[in-house]
């Protein structure tokens, strides 16, 4: 499971050793800046290449999904590895709700019959591809199932599909569904399949998309070839993550569970992921009209949506078991500020043997785990202590972290400084996002790592992307003027979710990728074979991700003031009021030349599309919101955070007391509403969640935006108040630093 995230712009402060003497690292004097960047160079020469690359051999030579013999012996290795490099270590075991497979059966019945292969073939160029013990293609989370019932096309099964769907007279109710894999997490389209009355789900990865479209498929080149099926958790995680039994408790042995029956994250219809090999026989076989010319894929034929003779019968059944979840929790206890932590953490699990996703990550977590214990021998000490988990049972529904978090939720609000997080890793360009007050940071470390293929810093190179992604003229002269980079709005897919948007604890997300495209995602392929011919041959961005990664944990870790900078938080937030604003207006003018806009839009459909399509329906007028309390709590924040900047600049070059640094860091929390967001109240998070109907993509001022989105008025102008409350509380927080 993986969460991309786009960088945007911040600010950053770099004197290079061209033009001065000393490099300016945020939260450090200039005598202890240069102390930092010595011990910052000790800290790269322990970095070895070929480490991790045997590392990510090593961990993914056999399956190890969650409650597997597999997934017990990588973390007992991983454990192991922490115990000789000189950590602090344990294993904190949670028992989680994860269910697999006992039946699955996709048929075709009418007007032909097929039986799906639902499987994966081994390869002989691919070593671990034909091992025992490998989950089969499936959903986790999928409800147990004997269906048998009509198809029909629903493309990617997105809500403004079924709109079109609805337009052409087309119901799902009674039906089975086949949607596309993209364009939206997997989990959003059996819940609205659900939503619209559908018996089931059959979810596959069209090769317009993820195939031949893009290139040879594996194992001649890295693209998804025509029995490769993306496993996956199908769960309603955008409700809540976790053990769905333990909802914002933690899954200990003695924990009060619910039953499953009640757990509102879990649906109520069979889902399939399978193969466009499977996938070919059945989207042929569909009658009725054809599918608008966007709707169609990379198989060659005609796409139809169905609704003639086609029936399918789908049937599944699940091991509902209680398993073992095991977090390896490594520590090396700070020497002068022993109960504030820094927190690092990639997951452990995979759906099979996870060289990618997420061996790559955790294999440059255990690098600098290994260089700092290289550093401990030396004499060398955090100030801060540094705590370095890797997660079980991530890719089901982000288990493991979630349970940590709720189970030592307390503790973490008080001592938790930061969580950094990582996934999979690749060759590519540097990709952050997280909480904006550690923006300034970020920049910083990001213009001292040198990328590997080019010779330039990370930074340089994201922003030379940016400008070479630039679409007008205008775009790119911007973009070639920027010296710096945004951090990217987080909402969900990886373990950052629960630390964020639960607990308020600032956070990241890290990753390098983008020249690593191709089709082994959560299948057998994502293999070590694959990673070494694929992804990152050399093993250099695993050496780059711990060398960022690095440098920001042990500046916070060090930093006789931690770096947070809450301007840019007011620059993100006002910039997300003034979207919300925009897109109010934006709705309410179109309201009313939409009905005649969807009109015109039937003669550019097909003849044998549009005249099965209905009169769009009139939308209800878009009033006017009172967005004064927001705008207001925004103004009074860039008040005081710029007052804020210029009291930590003075007390930089004094003594910063421990009593500062903890109101900086427990900032975020005045950013929990109390009763968080409408319907998924697990979610607390006022500024940032995932997406209802997005899964892992962000909303920014979410109980707001998706109000408006979803036109419930009433709602859209409390949310308004909540969250102008929100930032209230933040700015009454910031203000006793320098009242």
């Amino acid at each position: 499971m993986k969460n991309h995230v786009l960088f945007l712009c911040c600010c950053f402060v770099v004197h290079t050793a061209s033009n001065a003497q000393s490099t300016t690292i945020s939260g450090f004097s200039n005598a202890d800046a240069q102390a930092q960047l010595s011990i910052e160079k000790q800290f790269d020469q322990n970095l070895n290449a070929a480490n991790i690359g045997n590392t990510i051999k090593q961990l993914s030579s056999h399956p190890h999904h969650i409650g597997s013999a597999g997934g017990k012996a990588v973390a007992d290795s991983i454990y192991n590895r922490f115990k000789s490099y000189g950590w602090e270590v344990r294993i904190d075991t949670y028992h989680v709700l994860f269910p697999t497979p006992k039946t699955r059966l996709l048929q075709m019945t009418a007007p032909t019959t097929y039986k799906a292969l639902l499987k994966e073939p081994a390869l002989k160029e691919d070593a671990t591809s034909g091992q025992q013990d490998q989950l089969p293609t499936y959903n986790a989370w999928s409800a147990d199932g004997d269906v048998t019932a009509g198809l029909i096309f629903v493309n990617y099964g997105l809500p403004e599909d079924y709109d079109m769907l609805d337009r052409m007279g087309v119901s799902v109710k009674g039906k089975i569904v086949i949607a596309k894999y993209g364009h939206s997490w997997r989990g959003i389209k059996p819940k609205v399949a659900q939503e619209h009355g559908a018996l089931g789900c059959i979810i596959y990865s069209d090769p317009a998309d993820d195939g031949y479209f893009a290139g040879d498929v594996y194992p001649k080149g890295a693209f998804k070839n025509e029995y490769g099926v993306q496993r996956g958790s199908v769960m309603d995680m955008p409700v809540y993550p976790g053990d769905p039994l333990t909802p914002n408790v933690g899954a200990t042995a003695n924990a009060q569970r619910i039953e499953r029956s009640e757990a509102a994250n879990l649906l109520k219809i069979p889902v399939l992921p399978i193969s466009y090999h499977d996938a070919q026989p059945l989207l042929k076989a569909l009658e009725g009209p054809v599918a608008p010319a966007a709707w169609h894929g990379g198989l060659p034929f005609a796409y139809h949506i169905g609704g003639g003779t086609t029936q399918v019968h789908l049937k599944l059944a699940f091991n509902w078991d209680i398993v073992p979840c095991y977090n390896v929790i490594a520590a090396i206890k700070g020497s002068q500020y022993p109960d504030e932590w820094i927190v690092r953490g990639n997951h452990h699990d995979a759906w099979v043997n996870g060289a990618n996703d997420p061996i790559s990550g955790i294999a440059a977590m255990l690098e600098e785990a290994k260089s700092i214990g290289d550093m401990l021998k030396s004499g060398w000490r955090p100030k801060r202590t540094l705590v370095y988990c890797a997660w079980d049972g991530e890719e089901p529904a982000l288990l493991g972290s979630t349970e940590w978090v709720e189970d030592h939720l307390k503790e973490l609000q008080q001592k938790a400084v930061v969580y950094i997080n990582s996934d999979g890793n690749a060759r590519g360009f540097l990709n952050a996002g997280g909480s904006p007050a550690l923006q300034q940071m970020v920049n910083e470390v990001a213009a001292t790592v040198t990328d590997p293929q080019t010779g330039v810093s990370v930074l340089k190179r994201r922003l030379a992307k940016e400008t070479a992604d630039a679409t007008t003229t205008k775009a790119k002269e911007e973009a070639l003027a920027k010296k710096e980079m945004e951090l990217g709005a987080l909402g969900s897919g990886s373990d950052f979710s629960p630390f964020l948007q639960f607990a308020g604890i600032p956070s990241l997300n890290i990753e390098y990728g983008g020249e690593d495209a191709g089709g082994d995602y959560h299948s057998i392929y994502d293999s070590y074979d694959n990673y070494r011919r694929f992804k990152d041959p050399s093993f250099q961005y695993g050496v780059a991700l711990a060398q960022t990664i690095g440098r920001v944990a042990l500046r916070q870790a060090d930093a006789q003031q931690l770096p947070f900078y809450y301007q840019d938080f007011y620059k993100d937030v006002n910039e997300y009021t003034n979207q919300l604003i925009t897109l109010a207006n934006d709705m309410r003018e179109s309201t009313a030349l939409e009905t005649e806009l969807l009109k015109d839009s039937i003669y550019t459909l097909a003849a044998d599309t549009a005249k099965h399509l209905l009169p769009p329906q009139p939308k209800t007028a878009v009033p006017y919101f009172d967005f004064a309390p927001l705008q207001n709590a925004v103004a009074h924040l860039q008040k005081t955070t710029d007052s804020l900047h210029q009291v930590l600049v003075k007390m930089n070059d004094a003594n910063t007391s421990d009593v500062l640094n903890k109101t900086l860091y427990q900032a975020e929390q005045q950013l929990l509403l109390p009763e968080g967001l409408p319907r998924r109240g697990w979610y607390k998070h006022a500024v940032y969640a995932p997406g209802f109907y997005t899964g892992y993509g962000v909303k920014t001022l979410p109980g707001i935006r998706e109000a408006v989105e979803q036109r419930n008025w009433t709602e859209a102008q409390a949310q308004i108040q909540l969250a102008a409350d929100a930032i209230d509380r933040l700015n009454n927080y910031l203000q006793q630093i320098h009242d």
